[in-house]
């Protein structure tokens, strides 16, 4: 996050590094809030009146759901070190995965609805705990209303580094409005085929969306930087998640992120796969991913020259 001090009557330190004033920011949150109105947060532009209490595609309405917001030890280890990284699950998706590992938030919706207020407090509080960045998990849809509490939030000096952990189907006109707000941007890469994508999350688009939404990304962060703790800082960090049967079309993700994107990206090629929420109905992902399926791709992509975020017997971490 970048922040400008400016004259004001409070003490606010400013964080590190700094590009947006704190009334950029301000201007930056009532752009995103007009996307609301008609909702075109995402790229469904499904136009509910969410302001109005309209529930969009993502079932949601104005009103911010969370179901955690703590110290997390499980994600990658550039953003966890020492004191974790600062999770905030948000509740409900744009998207409908049929083998979501988080359903119970994400299409159960179990969690508690929180104010912008309570929401910027969270943030701070997980910042005096000594979380090495702010880690906003599925945001998208609730995008302007999380700028809104970082405005608030750094009011009382927010410093470390905000995190979007998202799934890939995001709004490149979105994404702009985040730039110099964002310092790490951490997609998902689900998908090479729009058919998969249709039937199993929803998105009939998802490979033309993802593409646009990633090369956006990088365009704002670069590749990932570490400071000499090892310690994310600003930078684009992918995830891909090996799915069985090649429902995922890893090759072509892979070829994707080699060539349009950097052979220097952090990609974390994740073996994590098991049948969840709906999967077990379903045929073609009805099982774990083998160790064959997973030694492949990582293989595949080590032939492509990348090398940061997964484990290679060619090239080091």
């Amino acid at each position: 996050m970048l922040i400008v001090q400016e004259k004001m009557d409070f003490n606010m330190k400013p964080s590190y590094r700094t590009k947006l004033t704190l009334n950029q920011l301000e201007a930056r949150a009532h752009q995103l809030r007009g996307l609301l109105e008609e909702c075109s947060v995402c790229p469904r532009e499904c136009g509910a009146r969410r302001l109005d209490g309209r529930i969009g595609v993502c079932r949601s309405t104005e009103e911010v759901v969370i179901s955690s917001a703590t110290p997390h030890y499980g994600e990658e280890p550039p953003l966890v070190g020492s004191y974790g990284s600062g999770t905030i699950f948000f509740t409900s998706c744009n998207l409908k995965c049929v083998f979501c590992q988080n359903y119970d938030i994400s299409q159960l919706r179990l969690g508690h609805p929180l104010s912008i207020s309570r929401l910027a407090a969270r943030m701070l509080s997980l910042q005096q705990l000594g979380c090495h960045n702010i880690n906003l998990v599925t945001p998208t849809h609730f995008t302007p209303q999380i700028v809104e509490a970082v405005v608030e939030a750094v009011k009382s000096e927010l410093s470390i580094p905000l995190v979007y952990n998202c799934g890939g189907y995001e709004s490149v006109k979105t994404l702009k409005l985040l730039e110099d707000i964002v310092d790490i941007y951490m997609p998902d890469i689900k998908y090479s085929d729009d058919g998969f994508a249709r039937t199993y999350s929803g998105a009939k688009d998802y490979w033309e969306v993802v593409r646009a939404a990633v090369k956006e990304m990088h365009r704002q962060v670069g590749n990932l930087a570490c400071d000499g703790h090892g310690i994310a800082q600003r930078g684009l960090l992918i995830r891909h998640l090996v799915l069985p049967n090649n429902v995922a079309g890893s090759q072509a993700v892979l070829d994707f992120v080699a060539s349009e994107i950097s052979p220097d990206s952090y990609i974390n090629i994740m073996d994590e796969y098991h049948p969840s929420y709906r999967a077990h109905n379903v045929h073609a992902l009805n099982r774990r991913t083998s160790n064959r399926e997973y030694n492949d791709v990582v293989e595949y992509a080590t032939g492509l020259g990348l090398y940061r975020g997964f484990a290679s017997p060619v090239f080091a971490q």
